[in-house]
Order: C-alpha cells, then structure tokens, then sequence
C-alpha cells in the first residue's frame, strides 16, 4: 500500500514539476516565470520532504533548508527590483 502511495506522489510532484517548467518556459510575463519558479522550489521541497519521510532519514534537511532559503530570497529580490506597473 505505501509503494502505490509513493508511486502516486511521485507521479503529481512530476507533473506539477512539468507544468512549472512550462509555464517557466511559456509564461507571458516576468511575473509569471517568477511564480512559476517559486512555485518549481515548493514542489521538489515536498518531493524531497517526502522522500524523508518515506525512507525515515534526515540527510537531505540541509538541502531543502538551502532551497527554502533560495525562495524566500528570490520572492524578495523579485518584488523589490521589478519596477511596479501600478500608479498608486
């Protein structure tokens, strides 16, 4: 039961990683890439947080800490140097 489980969420965090990647590629705006990109990092941070879990170990913590911290500062770098299109 817990292989067909892996299995299946394996399977959505590829596709989600695929439509992500998509959407990178595609995306009409910078604004778009940059939330697909961010949105990119959460999924291989759930997939490899599930990998943890499913094979009960904790080496992979100092990457997805790495990766969360990569976001977070992208997010921030992003929204404060794009130039803002609102007049207000």
């Amino acid at each position: 039961m817990l292989q067909i489980v892996a299995v299946v969420a394996s399977l959505m965090f590829g596709i989600g990683a695929l439509l992500c990647v998509y959407r990178i590629i595609i995306g009409p705006s910078v604004l778009d890439r940059v939330i697909a990109s961010d949105v990119l990092v959460a999924t291989i941070i759930c997939a490899l947080g599930a990998e943890m879990a499913l094979n009960r170990h904790t080496d992979t913590l100092p990457v997805l800490l790495v990766l969360a911290l990569f976001a977070v500062l992208g997010s921030l770098s992003v929204a404060r140097f794009l130039p803002g299109r609102d007049s207000a």
